[in-house]
Protein backbone atom coordinates (compact mmCIF):
# COMPACT_ATOMS: atom_id res chain seq x y z
CA UNK A 1 0.00 0.00 0.00
CA UNK A 2 1.51 3.22 -0.85
CA UNK A 3 2.09 5.98 1.67
CA UNK A 4 0.11 9.47 1.22
CA UNK A 5 2.37 12.52 1.00
CA UNK A 6 1.94 15.74 1.46
CA UNK A 7 1.97 16.75 -1.84
CA UNK A 8 -0.72 13.81 -2.87
CA UNK A 9 -3.07 15.20 -0.37
CA UNK A 10 -2.68 18.95 -1.44
CA UNK A 11 -3.38 17.97 -4.95
CA UNK A 12 -6.29 15.95 -3.94
CA UNK A 13 -7.46 18.73 -1.87
CA UNK A 14 -6.72 21.25 -4.97
CA UNK A 15 -9.24 18.76 -6.97
CA UNK A 16 -11.75 18.53 -4.98
CA UNK A 17 -11.86 21.99 -4.82
CA UNK A 18 -11.96 23.03 -8.34
CA UNK A 19 -14.56 20.63 -9.37
CA UNK A 20 -16.94 21.68 -6.38
CA UNK A 21 -16.55 25.26 -8.23
CA UNK A 22 -17.51 24.40 -11.14
CA UNK A 23 -21.26 23.82 -10.16
CA UNK A 24 -24.02 25.65 -7.97
CA UNK A 25 -26.00 23.43 -5.43
CA UNK A 26 -29.61 23.22 -6.36
CA UNK A 27 -31.08 26.16 -5.50
CA UNK A 28 -27.82 28.43 -5.41
CA UNK A 29 -27.62 31.50 -6.96
CA UNK A 30 -27.23 30.29 -10.30
CA UNK A 31 -30.51 30.59 -11.72
CA UNK A 32 -30.92 34.26 -9.90
CA UNK A 33 -27.52 35.43 -12.27
CA UNK A 34 -28.70 33.40 -15.16
CA UNK A 35 -31.94 35.07 -15.55
CA UNK A 36 -30.41 38.69 -14.79
CA UNK A 37 -28.16 38.11 -17.83
CA UNK A 38 -31.19 36.88 -19.72
CA UNK A 39 -33.47 39.67 -19.00
CA UNK A 40 -30.22 42.58 -20.13
CA UNK A 41 -29.61 40.57 -23.19
CA UNK A 42 -33.60 40.54 -24.20
CA UNK A 43 -34.18 44.30 -23.54
CA UNK A 44 -31.16 45.04 -25.76
CA UNK A 45 -32.59 42.71 -28.54
CA UNK A 46 -35.74 44.27 -28.33
CA UNK A 47 -34.91 47.70 -27.95
CA UNK A 48 -31.81 47.42 -30.65
CA UNK A 49 -34.37 45.27 -33.14
CA UNK A 50 -38.21 46.10 -32.32
CA UNK A 51 -39.47 43.80 -34.26
CA UNK A 52 -38.04 40.83 -32.00
CA UNK A 53 -40.42 42.00 -29.56
CA UNK A 54 -43.54 40.80 -31.42
CA UNK A 55 -41.74 37.99 -32.23
CA UNK A 56 -41.34 36.81 -29.47
CA UNK A 57 -44.95 37.36 -28.21
CA UNK A 58 -45.86 35.61 -31.43
CA UNK A 59 -43.59 32.58 -30.23
CA UNK A 60 -44.43 29.74 -28.39
CA UNK A 61 -41.24 29.95 -26.58
CA UNK A 62 -37.92 31.83 -26.35
CA UNK A 63 -34.11 30.19 -25.71
CA UNK A 64 -31.91 33.27 -25.04
CA UNK A 65 -28.45 32.83 -24.64
CA UNK A 66 -27.02 35.46 -23.60
CA UNK A 67 -23.41 35.14 -23.99
CA UNK A 68 -21.56 32.39 -26.18
CA UNK A 69 -17.90 32.87 -25.95
CA UNK A 70 -15.98 30.64 -28.68
CA UNK A 71 -12.33 30.49 -29.38
CA UNK A 72 -10.26 28.36 -32.12
CA UNK A 73 -6.92 28.02 -33.62
CA UNK A 74 -8.02 25.25 -36.43
CA UNK A 75 -9.94 23.49 -33.94
CA UNK A 76 -12.20 25.54 -32.38
CA UNK A 77 -14.75 25.33 -28.99
CA UNK A 78 -17.26 27.38 -27.52
CA UNK A 79 -19.71 27.66 -24.20
CA UNK A 80 -22.72 29.49 -22.93
CA UNK A 81 -25.50 29.20 -20.83
CA UNK A 82 -29.44 30.54 -21.00
CA UNK A 83 -32.49 30.02 -20.52
CA UNK A 84 -35.62 28.25 -22.30
CA UNK A 85 -38.65 30.93 -21.76
CA UNK A 86 -42.62 30.56 -22.36
CA UNK A 87 -44.64 33.71 -22.05
CA UNK A 88 -41.29 35.33 -20.75
CA UNK A 89 -40.94 33.18 -17.47
CA UNK A 90 -37.58 30.72 -16.96
CA UNK A 91 -38.69 27.53 -17.32
CA UNK A 92 -35.38 25.48 -17.90
CA UNK A 93 -31.88 25.98 -18.42
CA UNK A 94 -29.35 25.00 -20.86
CA UNK A 95 -25.92 24.92 -21.93
CA UNK A 96 -24.56 25.06 -25.56
CA UNK A 97 -21.45 23.74 -26.55
CA UNK A 98 -19.82 23.90 -29.48
CA UNK A 99 -16.91 22.23 -31.54
CA UNK A 100 -15.73 22.78 -34.98
CA UNK A 101 -12.45 22.24 -37.33
CA UNK A 102 -11.65 23.82 -39.67
CA UNK A 103 -9.34 27.00 -40.80
CA UNK A 104 -10.29 29.37 -37.91
CA UNK A 105 -8.25 31.76 -35.70
CA UNK A 106 -9.28 34.00 -32.65
CA UNK A 107 -11.67 34.64 -30.39
CA UNK A 108 -15.28 36.02 -30.10
CA UNK A 109 -18.36 36.48 -27.89
CA UNK A 110 -21.83 36.71 -29.16
CA UNK A 111 -25.53 36.45 -27.81
CA UNK A 112 -28.37 34.31 -29.67
CA UNK A 113 -31.84 33.68 -29.62
CA UNK A 114 -34.04 31.00 -30.73
CA UNK A 115 -37.49 31.30 -31.50
CA UNK A 116 -40.06 28.14 -31.38
CA UNK A 117 -42.82 29.68 -33.32
CA UNK A 118 -44.68 26.21 -33.09
CA UNK A 119 -45.99 24.36 -29.85
CA UNK A 120 -44.42 20.87 -31.79
CA UNK A 121 -41.22 22.44 -32.15
CA UNK A 122 -40.91 23.95 -28.77
CA UNK A 123 -42.02 20.41 -27.60
CA UNK A 124 -39.41 18.68 -29.62
CA UNK A 125 -36.65 20.52 -28.42
CA UNK A 126 -37.91 20.08 -24.57
CA UNK A 127 -38.44 16.27 -24.78
CA UNK A 128 -34.76 16.04 -26.13
CA UNK A 129 -32.07 14.38 -24.13
CA UNK A 130 -29.72 16.72 -26.28
CA UNK A 131 -31.22 19.15 -29.05
CA UNK A 132 -28.32 19.97 -31.78
CA UNK A 133 -29.02 22.74 -34.20
CA UNK A 134 -29.64 21.27 -37.85
CA UNK A 135 -30.51 22.26 -41.43
CA UNK A 136 -34.28 22.97 -40.29
CA UNK A 137 -33.45 26.50 -37.91
CA UNK A 138 -33.88 29.61 -39.76
CA UNK A 139 -31.08 31.75 -39.28
CA UNK A 140 -31.24 35.06 -39.39
CA UNK A 141 -28.95 38.34 -38.66
CA UNK A 142 -31.49 41.30 -37.55
CA UNK A 143 -28.56 43.87 -39.09
CA UNK A 144 -30.92 46.51 -41.89
CA UNK A 145 -34.72 45.51 -42.82
CA UNK A 146 -35.17 43.56 -39.68
CA UNK A 147 -38.55 43.85 -38.80
CA UNK A 148 -39.63 43.23 -42.94
CA UNK A 149 -36.74 39.39 -42.02
CA UNK A 150 -38.66 38.61 -39.11
CA UNK A 151 -42.26 39.41 -40.32
CA UNK A 152 -41.79 36.91 -43.79
CA UNK A 153 -39.44 34.07 -41.69
CA UNK A 154 -42.24 33.84 -38.84
CA UNK A 155 -44.99 32.86 -41.26
CA UNK A 156 -42.92 29.63 -42.64
CA UNK A 157 -40.69 28.49 -40.09
CA UNK A 158 -41.33 26.78 -37.21
CA UNK A 159 -37.93 27.54 -35.52
CA UNK A 160 -35.88 31.12 -36.31
CA UNK A 161 -32.44 31.62 -34.90
CA UNK A 162 -30.75 35.20 -34.18
CA UNK A 163 -27.43 35.88 -33.74
CA UNK A 164 -26.21 39.52 -31.72
CA UNK A 165 -24.22 41.78 -30.27
CA UNK A 166 -21.05 39.88 -31.87
CA UNK A 167 -17.74 40.81 -30.48
CA UNK A 168 -14.52 39.37 -31.39
CA UNK A 169 -12.12 38.67 -33.80
CA UNK A 170 -13.65 35.73 -35.55
CA UNK A 171 -15.59 37.30 -38.60
CA UNK A 172 -19.24 36.34 -38.52
CA UNK A 173 -21.08 33.74 -36.05
CA UNK A 174 -22.87 30.73 -37.09
CA UNK A 175 -25.01 28.06 -34.33
CA UNK A 176 -23.94 25.29 -36.83
CA UNK A 177 -22.72 22.68 -34.51
CA UNK A 178 -23.89 23.72 -31.28
CA UNK A 179 -25.73 21.26 -28.82
CA UNK A 180 -28.30 22.56 -26.16
CA UNK A 181 -28.47 20.50 -22.98
CA UNK A 182 -30.66 20.82 -20.00
CA UNK A 183 -28.80 21.89 -16.86
CA UNK A 184 -29.64 23.33 -13.16
CA UNK A 185 -27.60 26.63 -13.16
Amino acid sequence: MKTLTRRGVLVGMAGTLAVAGCGNPVGGPGAEVLDARVDTMRDFLFSRYPGTRELASKASGVLYMPLVTEGGFFLGGGYGRGALRINDVSVDYYSATRASVGLQFGGQQYAHAIFFMTPEALQRFRASDGWAVSADVRYATPEGGAAAMLESTSQIDPIIALVYGQAGLIAGASLAGIKYTRIIP
